[in-house]
């Protein structure tokens, strides 16, 4: 008998931000204004391009896996096989953002990195997205 392993599931941010999407667009994507509201990092707006977000457990390299303009941005974030996506559908002149973070491993595995269970780390990063999409709507409507 074998035991089926599961993997942590996505984590999925939503907010609603009052504003055009071509306006989100600006924030999320170039590296200046993306550290305005997440983590300092050199991205550059082109498929395949490698970079380095500066994570508070040191430097993590990442890869641009898509780009769909003004729709999506979606990277590999360091190398346990995160990814992240930056979603953006307009209504009526709203923008509706959503946040990705998927590729966790199975429950309990340690992120090496930061030396601890997954299931701590999902945590942490889900009240931090939290927080961090808030900053973004926050920035583009001020």
């Amino acid at each position: 008998m074998t035991i089926e392993q599961s993997n942590l599931p996505d984590i999925i941010q939503k907010v609603t931000i009052q504003a055009p999407i071509q306006k989100v667009w600006e924030y999320v994507s170039s590296a200046e204004a993306i550290a305005q509201w997440f983590m300092p990092s050199d991205f550059k707006l082109e498929e395949g391009y490698e970079f380095t977000i500066q994570s508070p457990f040191g430097p993590s390299p990442c890869k641009v896996n898509e780009i769909d303009e003004p729709n999506k941005i979606s990277f590999q974030w360091d190398k346990d096989g995160w990814f992240v996506s930056f979603l953006l559908e307009e209504n009526d002149g709203e923008t509706e953002f959503t946040l990705i973070h998927g590729g966790w491993n199975e429950v309990g595995a340690i992120v090496p990195k930061a030396g601890r269970p997954n299931t701590e780390i999902r945590k942490t990063m889900d009240l931090g997205w939290s927080g961090i999409i808030q900053k973004l709507k926050h920035l583009v409507e001020g």
